[in-house]
């Protein structure tokens, strides 16, 4: 029997950005299918909702795979797809697979022999490592670094080190309630000349975007409390 195919539907990374999200094919798509593997079934109904689906909510079929269902069997998942039918897999905010835990689905199609199909849409990584004006040919993405103190600062000096040795963008994030104090520890732990750029709250409208030296970034004051930021941190060479 034929296999269905599972589509990568990115989502809107802010409130208000669905314009800036949903391409003409994106919605063809979601148009096509009434079946969903999601992080969080409530508001992915609002996002299909602002991008224009046609078919009744009532005939949705929606898998839940959120934080309380992982480690369960994903078979479950693969019923439609096995069966021939097509099915959408989205995250809670951006590209599924990406620093999100939809990978574990995506590696699982691949293992089924689902052909799996990405689709254009927003990642908040790129668009900061394209917007920082740093090495877009070498990066390192590390997700999470150490929350606690001591640790965080060894990590962070790694990472400039890191930086300068290789000549490559180092791009690392936090739980938005903390961002404040890895900002702050960022300036504790690097150097005057090293270059860092704070990406906040991409694609909304107060969407923030700054690189600057470290040496500058001491001379002002910014909140990034509970705004998703994106930390990229890069040393040029010295001549």
């Amino acid at each position: 029997m034929q296999r269905g195919v599972l589509f990568l539907i990115p989502v809107p990374l802010a409130e208000n950005a669905a314009t800036k999200t949903f391409t003409a094919y994106n919605i063809e798509v979601i148009n096509s299918i009434n079946t969903y593997i999601v992080e969080n079934e409530k508001t992915a109904r609002k996002f299909l909702k602002e991008a224009g689906i046609k078919i009744p909510q009532s005939e949705l079929v929606i898998h839940d795979y959120g934080k309380h269902k992982r480690g369960n069997s994903l078979v479950p998942f693969f019923k439609e797809l096995m069966t021939g039918k097509d099915v959408g897999l989205m995250s809670e905010a951006g590209c599924p697979g990406v620093a999100d835990p939809g990978a574990e689905v995506v590696a699982e199609a691949h293992k089924r022999g689902i052909k799996v199909v990405p689709l254009s849409g927003p990642n908040s990584i790129l668009l900061a490592l394209m917007a920082s004006g740093f090495n877009g040919q070498s990066f390192t993405f590390h997700g999470y670094i150490p929350i606690d103190k001591v640790e965080r600062g060894k990590r962070i000096k790694e990472l400039e080190q890191l930086a300068e040795k290789n000549r490559q963008t180092q791009i690392f994030i936090e739980t938005p309630f903390r961002n404040n104090h890895l900002f702050d520890d960022i300036l504790k732990n690097t150097a005057a000349q090293t270059l860092l750029c704070v990406a906040c709250n991409l694609t909304a409208e107060d969407e923030f975007v700054k690189t600057q030296t470290i040496g500058q970034w001491k001379q002002e004051k910014i909140d990034l409390h509970k705004k998703p930021t994106i930390f990229l941190i890069y040393r040029e060479h010295q001549r």
